[in-house]
């Protein structure tokens, strides 16, 4: 059993297959986190530290015992106004308009399977005996508040999940004003922290620090996720590689603003965690009523980071990932956009299907300027019908068409915004996110449709459906353009709720649509990697990883996202050059290279390229279906520091060692460089190893030692791959 309780000394336990997480529910009631690491067993409450810390306040309970305090006592849910001065998961406003909620233990409940969380996404198991839920319940008599502990464990993955859930059990009114899902007390260690920043177009940037006295804060108060920070960040130790030391993760299942927070105290304990964003957030709950906490996702690593990333990868590919395309490897992708952008016609995306069918591709995505007045991107957002004039067809008759030549179709939608010079607009100006009577702040010539109103995203549901039902569309990104600044709903009973309730109709929204349309594959998009977090991958699959889909930057971001999140997740093209977003020129194998560790698919006008590159298109293709089910299922391993060393190299293995995959890149040339070196891992001890393009063959040990002598570069940009294949 993965979890246990001890009645008698109030301990629960989780096992997973390499780690143990303990707490304790002490002689208070007070529910003490006791442990996070490798595997163990017995008691760690000796890990506690009971001392007289002079001005740090003790319970009323404590009576005279001066040494315990909440203010240094290790907590799984610390809560303000109990004498912790730490940042709490719960800060709690009474109908007397008093702060401060004392929780004690009040119960528990063990069962089989995964929780799942009411309007929000959250990891699942396949079966019940695949995982586990722990719930506690802590208590307080002065307002009758109940907020219960979400535990759910899949051993096998070493990922434990953690949620809560706020019930107001009183007679009167109380309002959340910050609501955690994740906390951690650290009584010793010297840790790191390795957070990714970014801005649009060069989002995921890998920063590792040490921990400082204070506190650490990323977050987003954009009402989205994860250009500036992704929410998903690493506690290591300060000798911590991919091989070896310990490490932790946070990864939020969220999509909208959030607060992670690495607080290094007084006494040299660290806390981290992790929940909702608390600016903007003040969400009231009258009598009977209960407020969820978004999940995240944890896990634990005594190998290094490496085995962390494996861990969390197989947990989103095949536990938060869901539907057809889960297991399915994805289609070849031609996007209209930086083919023609607003310049087409229907026999114009004719030619361009004909055109990719014939360098190979397999889809032609039709991007923005399809529906209502869309000429610029200064209107018709919200009039979600094809302008047929434009295209000088029906959708229909061009989504048969585009079949006709032997390609699937897929087009692109932004649901959530709203232009000024639109229909929709005209018609309903309350329904976009505005502060009455002051001009609303502008973001890519548009605003913010409140989706925490029904009416609006049912209206616009039906809207999306009535186009998506004219032919056989088979693929559909949907993108988010801009923040949210005008926090304001006309319907609202209180404008605290609005930031929640607005991610929930968004989860709403495209729950229906993958209801409706289960072979039909949604890409997530917001202006790139705006929005790139578990939250979407539950109904998208896969997340447009960058705007910026040159093939340099883009080995610093997909680097940065694999960390946290497989190879199958993410959206990567090769496009034309000079590259649009930088102007650089890439050979055309390192753009293939780069793009067919994503989800692989061309952004680039076929006319406008020469033979060669045609040729190069039709190699890159024949090898992303070689290698597709290796890149989809296998095992990744960073064997460079992409952005810091000379060369960014990383490794595909099959799970069962049979194959792995080599791919680098070398970013910049320079004279009489050394020979570089490469090192695979993942390999079969005592094995040998055949180079498929060259014959020679290695001893595994040796390679995994030693590593393999590149060919020399001759130019900058310059790209290699290598396929081993055991004997």
């Amino acid at each position: 059993m993965p979890i246990s309780y001890d009645h008698e000394r109030g301990l629960f336990t989780i096992d997973t297959d390499r780690s143990t997480y303990q707490m304790m529910v002490d002689g208070y009631g007070y529910l003490m986190h006791l442990y996070y690491g490798a595997k163990s067993s017995g008691s760690m409450d000796w890990l506690l530290s009971f001392v007289d810390r002079g001005l740090s306040a003790n319970p009323y309970d404590a009576g005279t015992d001066r040494t315990y305090s909440l203010d240094f006592l290790p907590q799984e849910f610390p809560v303000q106004g109990t004498g912790d001065h730490r940042s709490p998961m719960l800060i709690l406003r009474d109908s007397n308009g008093t702060f401060g909620c004392d929780l004690r233990f009040r119960r528990y409940e063990i069962q089989k399977g995964k929780y799942a969380l009411k309007g929000l996404p959250a990891v699942y198991a396949d079966a019940p005996d695949d995982a586990e839920t722990l719930r506690i319940v802590l208590g307080n008599d002065r307002t009758g508040v109940e907020v219960e502990l979400l535990y759910g464990v899949l051993p096998h993955l070493d990922i434990i999940t953690r949620s809560s859930v706020i019930t107001n059990g009183g007679k009167g009114r109380i309002t959340v004003e910050k609501l955690g899902s994740a906390c951690l007390d650290f009584v010793a260690g010297d840790f790191d922290v390795i957070t990714f920043h970014g801005r649009h177009t060069l989002e995921m940037q890998k920063e590792r620090m040490r921990t400082p006295h204070g506190t650490l804060m990323l977050g987003s108060r954009r009402g989205y996720s994860s250009h500036q920070y992704n929410p998903f960040f690493i506690l290591a130790d300060h000798g911590t590689t991919e091989t070896a030391g310990r490490c932790w993760s946070m990864q939020f299942v969220y999509s909208g603003g959030f607060r992670a927070e690495i607080e290094h105290d007084q006494y040299d304990q660290t806390r981290i965690q992790m929940g909702m964003a608390d600016e903007k957030f003040s969400y009231p709950l009258d009598p009977g009523e209960s407020l969820t906490a978004p999940e995240v996702i944890m896990s634990f690593s005594r190998n290094g980071l490496q085995d962390l990333s494996h861990d969390l990868h197989k947990c989103i590919r095949e536990h938060v990932c869901r539907g057809k395309y889960r297991d399915v490897p994805r289609t070849v992708i031609i996007n209209s956009w930086e083919a023609c952008y607003f310049r087409f016609t229907g026999d114009k995306l004719l030619d361009l299907a004909q055109k990719a069918k014939d360098l190979g591709m397999e889809m032609l995505v039709l991007d923005d300027g399809w529906f209502g007045d869309r000429r610029d991107d200064y209107r018709a957002l919200g009039d979600w019908y094809a302008n047929e004039e434009k295209l000088g067809m029906t959708l229909g008759e061009l989504v048969k068409g585009v079949n006709d030549i032997g390609l699937k179709f897929g087009i692109w939608i932004e649901p959530e915004m709203i232009s000024e010079d639109s229909d929709l607009y005209r018609e309903h100006p309350d329904w976009a996110m505005a502060i009455p009577n002051d001009k609303p702040v502008l973001g890519r010539n548009q605003l913010v449709l409140d989706f925490s109103r029904k009416e609006v995203v049912d209206t616009i549901y039906e809207q999306i459906c009535a186009v998506l039902d004219q032919g056989n569309i088979e693929y559909m990104k949907w993108d988010c353009n801009r923040s949210i600044n005008d926090v304001y709903s006309y319907t609202a009973s209180d404008q605290g709720k609005v930031m929640y309730d607005y991610v929930l109709g968004l989860y709403d929204m495209l729950g229906r649509l993958n209801d409706r349309y289960p072979d039909m594959l949604i890409e997530g998009c917001s202006g790139g990697g705006g929005r790139f977090d578990c939250g979407m991958l539950y109904y998208t699959p896969q997340i447009w990883a960058s705007d910026n889909s040159d093939a340099i930057d883009r080995l610093v971001i997909q680097y940065g996202l694999s960390y946290g999140y497989p190879a199958c997740t993410v959206g990567a093209h090769v496009s034309a050059c000079p590259n649009h977003q930088t102007g650089r020129v890439t050979p055309i194998m390192t753009r293939t290279i780069v793009a067919l560790s994503g989800t692989f698919g061309y952004e680039l006008d076929p006319d406008k390229i020469p033979e060669e590159e045609k040729q190069g298109i039709r190699k890159g293709i024949d090898l992303y279906k070689k290698y597709e089910r290796l890149v989809h299922n296998g095992l990744y391993y960073r064997l460079s520091d992409a952005g810091t060393d000379r060369y960014t190299a990383w490794e595909f293995a099959s799970e069962d060692g049979t194959e792995a995959l080599v791919l680098m890149v070398v970013p910049e040339n320079h004279g009489n460089a050394p020979t570089i070196y490469v090192t695979p891992r993942g390999l079969t001890s005592g094995a040998e190893y055949k180079d498929e393009e060259t014959g020679t063959v290695y001893s595994a040990d040796a390679l995994m030692d030693a590593g393999f002598p590149t060919p020399v570069v001759d130019d900058d940009r310059e790209s290699f791959m290598f396929h081993l294949v055991r004997l």
